[in-house]
């Protein structure tokens, strides 16, 4: 039973079958072994060159949105709520994995604890799973304002933004928890070395010495019931959108509204794409090294966390407005 890459199902296309040298006896270890990227060791500290940049790209992106949103009163606004929530999670996302990452590509720091391994885990996949559901409010968002524009402050009131932020954190973190709980039953006695630089689930639960279908079963519920859900529904609200823009009546029109919501579809594109991307590599191209699986797999994962708060910072008005107010009020 096999997961995309929407719910980090590297470990299911890596070969488990390692040598007798890297085989142990042991039974339950306190901790894991994470190898970074399998193969390029001795290119470790060139491979965190990009990685630690896009990490701080991250970092200051995402607190600059946070910062501009709080700062502008204009930015108020139901949109931008849902901006500032989605940089919350790219932050998390990053924090999780790129610190311990860089641990290893520069001081060869690779053990993890495995209670630390199982946190990593949760916080990693369900801040992921909150993504894709902000993803799905900003489009219902976008569907208001363009398809009910004069509705759109009566229905999306703050009590209920509110809510719909409090629906997509419930969300992640209850369908999530299980991941870990499951996982911690297992009995581990084959190896301790997870060939990824971060504990992403199947990759831990491949490394169980037991039926662990039971796993693989729910990731699968996770992919089916919660991700593919969230990008019908996406498809959906967008295939509404471009209804009520084709049926304006001039092409300014068309592209003027069209505008308002290219931020929001970059965006979806940035989460989307790559993960297809993987998908399609993995089922029909068996033959890529296992570094550049691993390695394709990170940059899926950390570069949309850095390119959300370009686009958003480059392509909003207000945004881009207040940033630019900001550098030439401190010159002056």
């Amino acid at each position: 039973m096999q997961e995309t890459p929407f719910c980090l199902r590297v470990g299911n296309l890596l070969p488990y079958s390692m040598s007798e040298s890297n085989t142990t006896d042991f039974t339950n270890p306190s901790t894991f072994i994470l190898q970074g990227i399998p193969g390029l060791e001795m290119a470790h500290v060139w491979i965190s060159i990009p990685f630690c940049t896009m990490y701080i790209i991250a970092i200051l992106g995402n607190f600059t949105i946070l910062f501009t949103v709080k700062m502008e009163r204009s930015l108020h606004e139901p949109m931008y709520y849902f901006l500032c929530m989605l940089a919350v999670t790219d932050l998390v996302v990053h924090t999780s994995t790129l610190p311990k990452m860089l641990s290893i590509f520069w001081f060869n720091s690779r053990e993890i604890n495995f209670s630390a391994c199982l946190t990593q885990m949760y916080f990693l996949h369900c801040f992921l799973v909150m993504e894709s559901g902000i993803l799905v409010a900003m489009a219902f968002d976008r569907y208001v304002a363009i398809c009910h524009p004069l509705r759109h402050s009566a229905i999306l009131t703050n009590p209920v933004v509110a809510k719909i932020s409090l629906a997509v954190v419930l969300r992640g973190s209850i369908v999530i928890l299980p991941f870990p709980f499951l996982a911690r039953q297992w009995p581990y006695c084959r190896t301790n070395i997870i060939p990824e630089p971060y504990c992403a689930h199947i990759s831990v639960v491949n490394l169980a010495c037991a039926d662990t279908r039971v796993s693989s079963y729910y990731g699968l519920f996770v992919l089916v019931c919660v991700m593919d859900l969230d990008a019908i529904f996406i498809a959906v609200s967008y295939t509404q959108i471009l209804r009520a823009i084709f049926s304006l009546p001039t092409k300014d029109a068309h592209l003027k509204t069209l505008g308002t919501c290219s931020s929001h579809l970059l965006v979806i594109l940035a989460f989307y794409i790559p993960g297809l991307f993987i998908s399609l590599m993995y089922q029909f191209a068996q033959n890529v090294p296992l570094h550049l699986h691993v390695l394709i797999a990170n940059v899926y994962l950390l570069m949309p966390s850095m390119l959300n708060p370009i686009i958003y910072g480059v392509r909003t008005k207000q945004i881009r407005g207040r940033l630019l107010w900001i550098f030439t009020h401190k010159g002056t």
